[in-house]
């Protein structure tokens, strides 16, 4: 370990143990990229998603309370009416005359659960393939949810609700644009073949499953947006982080902490998401239209460029910035990229600039090539180096 390293380790540890975080201070430092030695980044995380109060005496008191609100929400939205689990199996109840099936009422509890598989269909798909080069996500988590895994209780694993249902006829997978990739019609389709998947034994769940629990709880308690693709990218890394903290009383509650976390990251970023608001000052249409404008203002050439082969922002700023940059590098680089962006008091502003300095890193290649090569290179972005990139966002913002 370097000098400078120890040093940074140094200031690192000595922020953090203030009575009082100094958030500029906090700032500062995360901005060049945060260590995961220690539970460090996890816990800057925490903070600086405005999750952790910044006095320390409040950390235990507030962090019980919380996880302790996280368990209630898993017993209010993960219930599966008429299943109950006994020592014996499966047995029916709460089917009545009033409450059944095929009840239309909109506030029959069975015609909730049936349109919030709709929904779990959807996050199932998309949280079993987060991050395929590395195998984190389908191994077995240590701190399995004991709520929900306790045979004696009322709640079904989501895993084993999704395993339980089959669409007949269409199966249609929702995007944030809308309804893409309807199957023929009259096919029955089993969602997960078997191999495709290694089987856990009993009691244990793999960490795309939590994953799955805190996007489907999130849908629950956000009913106007729901669940969109892509959230799963954007939860996915802060989860990775919480649930490999060296630390195993921060380890133990990577769900809970995620969820709080990705739901205040949301709230910011959630205007994003939302279809309806696209062409409003704050909706994504404008945001994409902003890259644009600071590459303007910092490299007209390029930007004739571009809009002379009329490569609309659209076509690739739209995964940039509703994502995070999430899809575009390895996991490890998307959590350094994170780094600079959670640290940035105004992150979003910041990312904007990323994107900026993304394209003047690559503009040699663009001025050269045709409208297809040009396509090719901003949809499968071909630089690696996450510090060279925020270094030269950050000289933008400096006005370098």
């Amino acid at each position: 370990m370097s000098h400078s390293y120890k040093g940074r380790m140094l200031e690192f540890n000595v922020a953090l143990n203030e009575e009082k975080i100094d958030l500029k201070v906090l700032r500062k430092l995360c901005f060049s990229g945060i260590p995961f030695e220690g539970g460090i980044r996890s816990l800057c995380w925490k903070i600086l998603l405005n999750y952790l109060p910044l006095e320390r005496a409040l950390w235990d008191p507030f962090l019980k309370k919380q996880r302790e609100l996280y368990a209630q929400f898993l017993r209010e939205t993960i219930i599966q009416p008429g299943i109950a689990k006994t020592n014996l199996g499966l047995s029916r109840e709460d089917v009545t005359l009033e409450d059944h099936p095929l009840n239309p009422n909109p506030e029959s509890k069975w015609n909730s659960y049936f349109k919030d598989n709709e929904i779990l269909l959807q996050i199932d798909k998309d949280v079993r393939r987060l991050c395929p080069d590395m195998a984190f996500f389908q191994r077995a988590t240590e701190y399995p949810c004991q709520l929900i895994q306790d045979p004696l209780n009322k709640y079904e694993t989501l895993r084993r609700r999704v395993e339980q249902t089959t669409l007949i006829a269409q199966t249609v997978n929702c995007n944030r644009s809308g309804i893409t990739n309807v199957s023929s019609v009259g096919k029955m389709h089993c969602l997960h073949p078997s191999g495709e998947y290694d089987v856990l034994p009993q009691g244990s769940e793999a960490h795309w499953e939590v994953v799955e629990r805190i996007l489907f709880v999130y849908a629950k308690l956000n009913s106007g947006i729901a669940y969109v693709q892509g959230m799963n990218e954007i939860v996915g890394p802060i989860y990775y982080t919480f649930a490999t903290d060296p630390y195993s009383q921060w380890k133990e509650h990577a769900e809970a902490d995620t969820f709080f976390c990705f739901t205040n990251l949301m709230s910011e970023n959630m205007d994003n998401f939302i279809k309806t608001l696209d062409e409003s000052p704050c909706g994504i249409t404008t945001r994409m239209e902003s890259v644009y404008s600071a590459l303007k203002e910092k490299d007209m050439e390029l930007y004739l460029k571009l809009q002379e082969q009329n490569i609309q922002p659209q076509y690739f700023t739209f995964r940039w910035l509703t994502l995070l940059l999430s899809q575009e590098f390895l996991l490890p680089d998307v959590i350094r990229i994170w780094d600079t962006l959670f640290s940035h008091q105004d992150r979003f502003d910041f990312l904007i600039l990323v994107c900026c300095a993304m394209l003047i890193l690559i503009r040699n290649k663009l001025l050269e090539g045709d409208f297809t090569a040009n396509m090719r290179l901003l949809q499968d972005y071909p630089i690696s180096d996450v510090h060279a990139i925020l270094r030269r966002a950050k000289e933008l913002q400096d006005g370098v």
